[in-house]
């Protein structure tokens, strides 16, 4: 027996020798056929592995580099970038494919290559060095530093003969007045420290629906009240915002407000930033009108705008943000869903060295594809012969509700839906056949997070079971291949692979997706595992003198400067989401440390946070839950699902749901259960009304 096991484990080993040595010799023939490699052909990230055969000998960022650099002496050029970026692109073919640029790189620089979306902590640096120095950011950001990594200088694109002024003058700093570029390294380090780095409040809290009145008075001349989004270009969907604006027209039932949000929602639904054939909204539109997309789409957006149609409807009832939220998921269903259940990171704009080529249509190609119906399809979506757009081209783009189409068409809206939906799905077809913008198919932990909270959300406002199976095998994913049993979270993977360490907002949006994985399912597992991901949080990231958090953990903390990220943008900050954590776990688990904590962070940029909403929307949620309490909603007895379903066919920002059929074991549900028949408690601050066995009722209960 002993002797047959030996001959298989040696069979084995010699065939994953041999399969080792198939693969290695496939890998170098292909790395043959290129006149260049450097070490970026290590990597897993989509965005590195475009530069992999680049003339510049490049480095992914680790310590590697970084001992070259100090060894050798020579300045670093870190250059920051994603896959889904134009400019980056085009700076690579301008400047990274040539081999004059890359001679003079890699004789006086070590150059790294950092995908921001893996690195965020590095970009995050740069990108503030950047802002110090420059004004303003964007990628590709690219930054010169001193060996230990000091930001002396920082800058977006540069074309090819800009980029060589910039590298040359710097080689003749250091080779004549080296003091000098150590004394700027210095001075910018500091002033990266001081950015956002937030003191502890010691206020009085204070919260109020004056203040609430007050912020969104103060913001609102920044609305466009015609098109929707901000008053300028380029317009950014910036989903927290207007999940704030409609959070707080509900709790103050300020009608402006509401239009502000209804007016975007409907613009952005009808304009190009859409895509009406398969739908996904891109990155953001270049114009006012939403006409004309940067044509990257991006995972967190189209997660956040899920979410937010979804409680739009719930909130209006217009069935074009059910239209919207089914063809949006459909779409990452379709193109970015990997088998495992994970959720891939972006599209780029450009197919074919052309962006948005893929995504813009001919009069000829639709005439030619829809026939006899494409004068309908062409008069609906706003087709020309010479196009709306560029060089003939033409963007889908809507300017009239179906109803009014319809009847300047004589026709019913039944007719026209089926026309419509028959003309997209020809087009769909035909479009499958072009070439494909390239896919960034790494999986990022936070982002996936915030999809999850989209399907969740989505099965919550419509109901539909697949939305919520989707998001269980996401959250299995997770748990599987992100989430360490001790609690450590990874941020990536790809190719069964996750090596860089979380960061907060892997962190953050985790915990924030199980919580409400619980509130669609009262599956205790999910909120558990919140609650204890929460607690290896505080461990590892908060920073008690502030009361904030770090956005490093202290064991992955190595470079110039330990960041908080503290303001909300096209993502909200991970202090922010953390701080909602904070206060809703707080309410689950009867935990006022929680709740104190989440105050305190809120003292801390109420300041700010007052002079414009618009940077700390997420944070503007949290002290409307301070303004009005929530509303703990426990439903218990056999029937809590259709109840359940019932309440959710609402918007109620303010109510936290829990139950299920037994009590459970959170202390809320104690002594609920009635046998028989199933029963709804309404509750506030550890009070709780008359139980009732109607939604309707409980639904009085919380005006």
């Amino acid at each position: 027996m002993m002797k047959t096991l030996s001959l298989a484990v040696g069979f084995l080993l010699v065939l994953n020798s041999s399969c080792g040595q198939v693969r290695d010799k496939i890998k170098t023939e292909e790395n043959n056929k290129h006149e260049y490699t450097n070490e970026l052909i290590r990597e897993s990230s989509p965005y590195l592995l475009q530069h992999a055969h680049n003339p510049v000998n490049w480095y992914p960022w680790g310590e590697k580099a970084l001992k070259k650099a100090k060894d050798e002496n020579k300045m670093l050029i870190i250059s920051i970038g994603y896959a889904a970026c134009h400019w980056c692109h085009v700076m690579e073919y301008e400047s990274f494919e040539d081999t004059a640029v890359a001679r003079l790189m890699n004789e006086h620089f070590v150059s790294i290559k950092v995908d921001k979306e893996e690195r965020p902590d590095v970009d995050q640096i740069y990108m503030n060095a950047a802002h110090l120095i420059t004004g303003r950011g964007g990628w590709p950001l690219n930054a010169l530093a001193l060996p230990n990594g000091k930001p002396f200088f920082a800058g977006t694109y540069f074309p090819r003969n800009e980029w060589i002024k910039v590298l040359n003058y710097f080689v003749d700093i250091q080779k004549n007045n080296p003091a000098s570029l150590k004394e700027k390294a210095e001075k910018i380090t500091q002033g990266i420290h001081s950015i956002e780095n937030i003191p502890f409040n010691n206020k009085k809290a204070s919260f109020s629906m004056q203040d609430l009145d007050n912020s969104f008075n103060s913001w609102k001349s920044n609305i466009d009240f015609e098109k929707g989004g901000g008053n300028r270009a380029p317009k950014f969907p910036m989903p927290s915002i207007w999940e704030y604006v409609l959070h707080y027209s509900h709790l103050s039932n300020n009608k402006e407000a509401l239009q502000a949000v209804t007016t975007t929602l409907n613009n952005m639904a009808f304009g190009g930033i859409y895509d009406h054939v398969g739908g996904g909204f891109a990155r953001y539109s270049t114009d006012v009108n939403w006409h004309v997309p940067h044509f990257e789409k991006m995972l967190y957006d189209n997660a956040q705008l899920v979410s937010l149609y979804a409680h739009a409807r719930q909130e209006t009832k217009n069935p074009l943000y059910q239209q919207v939220v089914y063809e949006t998921l459909e779409f990452i269903e379709r193109e970015m869903t990997s088998q495992e259940g994970g959720f891939y990171s972006s599209i780029d704009a450009d197919s074919e060295g052309e962006e948005g080529k893929f995504y813009v249509w001919t009069k000829e190609e639709i005439e030619k594809e829809l026939g006899g119906n494409a004068g309908l399809f062409m008069d609906y979506y706003n087709v020309t012969s010479s196009g709306n757009w560029e060089h003939g081209k033409n963007i889908l783009l809507r300017k009239q509700t179906d109803e009014e189409f319809a009847g300047k068409q004589n026709l019913s809206v039944e007719e026209l839906h089926k026309t419509i939906t028959n003309g997209k799905a020809a087009l769909l077809k035909i479009r499958s056949k072009r070439v494909r913008p390239g896919l960034d198919d790494k999986i990022l932990t936070s982002w996936n997070a915030l999809m999850l909270k989209g399907y969740v959300h989505a099965y919550r406002a419509f109901g539909e079971e697949k939305f919520l199976k989707t998001a269980l095998k996401n959250a299995d994913f997770l748990l599987a291949n992100a989430i360490n049993n001790n609690g450590a979270i990874t941020r990536n993977y790809k190719n069964g692979k996750s090596s860089i360490p979380g960061f907060l907002d892997d962190y953050a949006f985790v915990i924030s997706a199980f919580i409400e994985l619980y509130q669609a399912t009262f599956d205790e597992k999910w909120l558990n595992k919140a609650n204890e991901l929460a607690e290896y949080t505080l461990e590892h990231f908060f920073d008690g003198p502030s009361g904030m958090f770090f956005y490093t953990h202290d064991d992955h903390s190595n470079l110039i400067s330990r960041k908080m990220e503290v303001s909300d943008n096209v993502i909200p900050a991970s202090n922010s989401e953390m701080a909602k954590n904070l206060f809703f776990l707080g309410h689950y688990y009867y935990n006022e440390t929680y709740i104190r904590k989440a105050r305190q962070m809120l003292v801390n940029v109420q300041k700010d946070m007052h002079q414009n909403i618009y940077f700390y929307s997420n944070w503007s949620i949290l002290e409307a839950h301070f303004v009005r309490q929530p509303y703990e909603v426990a439903i218990i007895g056999k029937d809590y699902e259709s109840a359940r379903q019932a309440m959710d066919q609402h918007y109620l920002p303010y109510m936290l749901l829990l139950g299920g059929k037994s009590e459970g074991s959170l202390e809320l549900l104690e002594n609920k259960l009635i046998k028989g028949q199933t029963t709804i408690y309404v509750c506030q601050d550890k009070a709780c009304k008359l139980p009732v066995t109607e939604v309707s009722k409980a639904l009085m209960q919380m005006q």
